[in-house]
């Protein structure tokens, strides 16, 4: 299978097909030689779907730093994600939330994090779940109004910003009296905590089939209405199934499903069957790429292969409002992995984030949180607190490329 061109790239960046076969690949992939050679020394050119990659961005120090100015000098051009839209999802640093203070001089439980994330210069943090460790000022579980509240005199202490969290989730559908009632109860908790969105870390099914997605639609129409009388949004966040195939028409399978694709994918289509005053998606730009690398063609109707590749990008420009939220996740190339990329700290993989989030706009809209999943050690306590920094000052340096 030969490597697909992204729609996102550059010319500059998709030219060579007279160059050598290692320089091709490498400016195929959109990488430096160095990172090329380091790579992917030991791959065969053309022996597996190579992931498709823009150009990588440099580092922050390579690049000046940002003071809060919308324009920079030196470098100069726009600056992509303004200061008081840095974020981060506390997923990334959850040993940090969880370790022991009583054990460490090193940052422990929400209180403390908080504190550490905003010297690094983070003005946003979205949670993912209230639990921290026993021993921490609050107790274990701070999932409750009066937990709330005092997360919420930290955020204010520390002049952060809660943005999102990923929650509960109703399982039922219809809903049962006690999971209507846990939701409700988490509105409540956001609204404490003054979260403008709500959500969930998963997708609305995992299923490829239409019929499932039109139950999904449903099920989210219904809780984005709730949500919306309490003053917040809803939104889905994605992994790559999601941008995967939705299997629509073409012959029955034993149990009366479709088995071939129209060609629109899994989440394109849950836009279309939801209400978009009610229902809003959190797009991890890690993952959509994952999608890109893994899902570019499909069987039509009548049996043909067909090739689509995925725009992450374009989608969202398409949709415009409907994504508020990204997950700002950086990868490096891998060809044995089956997604094409390794998770790396946010500005030091290959994803083109530049290009990203000039092409998405709307700069003062959306909100961008750092993640790395694998940022917690179990060899150095203080590893994801430090890659939580290298991750703020290369989102900070992010500039709109002058034409």
């Amino acid at each position: 299978m030969t490597p697909y061109s992204d729609p996102s790239r550059t010319e500059a960046a998709t030219a060579s097909a007279t160059a050598a076969p290692d320089e091709g690949l490498r400016r195929s992939l959109g990488v430096d030689r160095r990172r090329f050679l380091s790579t992917c020394t030991a791959v065969a050119a053309g022996a597996v779907a190579l992931p498709v990659f823009g150009a990588a961005p440099a580092l922050a120090h390579d690049r000046g730093r940002d003071h809060g100015n919308d324009h920079g000098h030196g470098h100069g051009g726009q600056v992509l994600v303004p200061p008081h839209k840095r974020g981060i999802i506390l997923y990334t640093v959850r040993d940090a939330t969880g370790r022991d203070p009583l054990s460490t001089d090193l940052p422990s439980g929400f209180r403390e994090v908080f504190k550490q994330l905003a010297r690094h210069g983070y003005r946003q943090v979205e949670f993912a779940g209230y639990n921290q460790h026993a021993n921490a000022p609050g107790g274990a579980s701070l999932e409750s109004v009066a937990g709330a509240r005092l997360l919420r005199s930290w955020l204010d202490d520390y002049g952060l910003r809660a943005q999102g969290n990923h929650g509960f989730i109703p399982s039922s559908w219809p809903l049962t009296t006690a999971d209507l009632d846990t939701f409700k109860k988490h509105l409540e908790i956001a609204n404490i905590l003054g979260l403008d969105h709500m959500g969930t870390g998963g997708d609305p099914t995992g299923s490829s089939h239409r019929a499932d997605w039109d139950v999904a639609a449903d099920k989210w129409n219904a809780l984005g209405a709730i949500a919306r009388r309490e003053g917040v949004k809803l939104y889905t966040h994605n992994h790559d199934g999601a941008y995967g195939f939705l299997l629509d028409r073409g012959p029955l399978d034993d149990q009366g499903r479709p088995t071939r694709s129209s060609g629109i994918r899994k989440l394109e289509y849950f836009l279309k069957v939801t209400d978009p005053k009610t229902v809003w998606l959190e797009m991890d730009i890690f993952w959509a790429h994952v999608a890109q690398y893994k899902f570019h063609t499909y069987t039509a109707h009548d049996g043909s292969t067909r090739r689509n590749v995925f725009d992450p990008a374009g989608l969202v420009a398409r949709n415009n409002k409907r994504y508020p939220l990204f997950h700002a996740k950086d990868g490096v190339v891998s060809t044995t992995n089956g997604m094409g990329y390794e998770m790396v700290p946010f500005g030091t993989g290959v994803i083109d984030y530049t290009t990203f989030f000039s092409r998405v706009g709307q700069r003062n809209y959306r909100n961008p949180m750092v993640e790395d999943d694998t940022a917690p050690s179990a060899t150095d306590p203080g590893q994801s607190l430090r890659e939580a920094k290298i991750s703020y000052d290369n989102l900070a340096a992010l500039r709109k490329r002058r034409r």
